[in-house]
């Protein structure tokens, strides 16, 4: 499933041609996603112009003219393409309707944006933008990691008393928002924390390091365009490259990249998940 960083690819790869444009005529050619369209979503959708993007945790938000907002989420294999960019951002055409674009959005500008999803995991919601917070998915979201409330205090009152594992208590979206398998992985690599350190007796220094390491990782993926390791694409169909960067994540068996250290990365699962990490330099 695509994390902060696929996300905040996908979104600003729509910016040039969504932010400020009019949606000429919305397409929907299914009933339902995850769970069923909103009532008349394309006739809502149809001349209206998004004002604004911007992503909450994993959730792509597309504030409207008409006092709606409009919530995507890719799900396990969604991605939004352009194409016919008048303003030259993508090269590619209109390409031919497939069998999984279940959304179209056509633009006023000329460009079109594809809502392609074969596994139907997404997901697509009209809500009214000035009470967009207390929507049910947005209400128990934790602040964001690169956002000024996510901070040491923040993260250290977090764990205090907390008994799970810290692999499982950075998953949590109600302590951080946006974090993924991947990324926490990659960021308790570079902490030098194990996995299955119990949360609350993590250090208050080594907590701040954490925090520093997260922003830090999720910053260098979101320059390399997040990461492909199935479907995902940025919206102009590229696939992203920091999987190519990993420390961790998907190297069982494989040496530390750590200079000096002599370890091999391990995998074990974790509430259903693979955690990976090195058996010497995570403690």
């Amino acid at each position: 499933m695509p994390e902060l960083p696929e996300v905040e690819t996908v979104m600003n790869g729509l910016r040039p041609s969504m932010e400020g444009g009019v949606i000429s005529q919305a397409h929907v050619r299914r009933p339902d996603l995850r769970w069923p369209f909103p009532d008349n979503m394309a006739e809502r959708l149809t001349g209206a112009r998004v004002m604004k993007l911007r992503r909450r945790s994993k959730y792509i938000l597309a504030d409207l003219d008409t006092g709606e907002t409009l919530l995507v989420h890719l799900g396990m294999s969604g991605r939004m393409t352009v194409s016919g960019d008048p303003l030259g951002q993508f090269a590619h055409e209109h390409p031919s309707q497939e069998k999984h674009d279940h959304v179209v959005f056509d633009m006023e500008s000329g460009a079109r944006i594809t809502f392609n999803d074969p596994r139907r995991f997404g997901a697509m919601d009209l809500l009214p933008t000035d009470t967009a917070e207390a929507h049910k998915l947005l209400q128990v979201l934790g602040p964001e990691p690169l956002g000024n409330d996510f901070h040491d205090s923040h993260l250290i009152a977090a764990f205090k008393n907390k008994k799970s594992p810290v692999k499982s208590a950075l998953l949590d979206q109600r302590i951080v928002a946006g974090l993924g398998n991947i990324y926490v992985c990659e960021a308790l690599f570079r902490a030098g924390i194990s996995p299955m350190c119990v949360s609350k007796e993590i250090s208050v220094d080594d907590i701040s390091q954490l925090v520093v390491v997260i922003r830090e990782v999720l910053r260098d993926a979101i320059a390399a365009g997040g990461s492909s390791l199935k479907d995902f694409r940025q919206a102009n169909g590229e696939l992203g490259y920091f999987q190519h960067t990993f420390d961790v994540y998907g190297r069982e068996g494989q040496p530390c990249k750590r200079e000096s250290c002599v370890g091999n990365v391990q995998r074990v699962v974790q509430s259903g998940r693979s955690s990976f990490y090195c058996d010497q330099c995570q403690r």
